[in-house]
């Protein structure tokens, strides 16, 4: 490990987590000339609050069009699901948002979109990691470190407009045992990744998105026509999984988690025999008795 002076704030200051290369990454991302893939635009800023703060607010004022990608090297007010933080030292990571716009999809099929980008993410990051990940229902994504089932990354969603939705994405890639903020908490690296190289570890993930993004507008964000209803249960670590979902307004439901409906909720068995949708709410895994 490269000795760090706290009072160099260069880009260089941790040569282990060296910065992302903007131009290089633009050249192998970005559409040509307006035609082609679905990316416009990587925005690399080296620190700020919230991308998708930062992201949503762009798309409101009419400065950033679909396909625009902003990663930041260090969040310093990182978002999670349910309002949680999302903290990490800068580079140790991914994060970084998305802007879409599903023209010819029914608003309607727009909350499968969290579940796309996980899919995407999953698929980008065995391929380019060369690790097994798994998705924790709705939107986080697991990695085995120790033979024990650690969180390495969340999604968020969030409305932009009428017409667009912001799709953050936040990952651990080097980050080390003594720098997890909770001891569920993992990391690539820890995980025993190929590579850390954040550079192919993002273009495979937006590769990916691209992809599975175009699948799923294609059939008019059907997700089983799309094959992404399939593929998200498949990698799903939830399903088969004793759970305990704890909803808004202090209720909790136990029991089995058995499948992902047509709308993207988690249906889970309970011992009444009754199979309750969720579709909002804090999914906890339960030991087996």
């Amino acid at each position: 490990m490269t000795p760090r002076d706290a009072s160099d704030d260069s880009r260089w200051s941790d040569l282990d987590r060296p910065p992302l290369n903007a131009p290089a990454l633009r050249r192998a991302l970005v559409r040509d000339g307006g035609h082609g893939g679905l990316w416009c635009d990587v925005d690399v800023v080296q620190r700020t609050g919230s991308t998708n703060s930062d992201l949503v607010a762009r798309a409101v004022n009419g400065t950033a069009e679909e396909g625009a990608v902003l990663v930041a090297e260090e969040q310093t007010s990182g978002r999670g699901r349910l309002d949680r933080q999302w903290t990490a030292p800068p580079r140790s990571g991914l994060f970084f948002s998305v802007l879409l716009k599903p023209k010819g999809v029914p608003v309607s099929r727009w909350g499968w979109l969290p579940l796309l980008t996980g899919v995407a993410v999953a698929t980008g990051l065995s391929r380019a990691a060369g690790i097994d990940t798994a998705l924790k229902w709705p939107n986080d994504l697991l990695v085995t470190v120790g033979g024990e089932e650690r969180k390495a990354g969340g999604i968020l969603a969030e409305r932009a407009g009428d017409d667009a939705i912001v799709v953050g994405v936040g990952i651990n890639v080097t980050l080390r045992e003594d720098e997890l903020p909770v001891p569920a908490a993992g990391s690539l690296a820890l995980a025993g990744a190929v590579t850390t190289d954040r550079d192919p570890l993002l273009r495979a993930v937006l590769r990916a998105l691209e992809s599975w993004y175009g699948r799923w507008g294609r059939a008019g964000g059907d997700p089983a026509a799309s094959g992404l209803q399939e593929t998200y249960a498949a990698g799903c670590a939830t399903l088969g999984r004793a759970v305990r979902a704890e909803l808004p307004g202090d209720r909790s439901i136990e029991g089995e988690a058995v499948a992902v409906d047509g709308d993207g909720r988690l249906v889970i068995a309970t011992e009444e025999g009754v199979q309750e949708p969720v579709g909002a709410g804090d999914i906890v895994h339960l030991r087996p008795a």
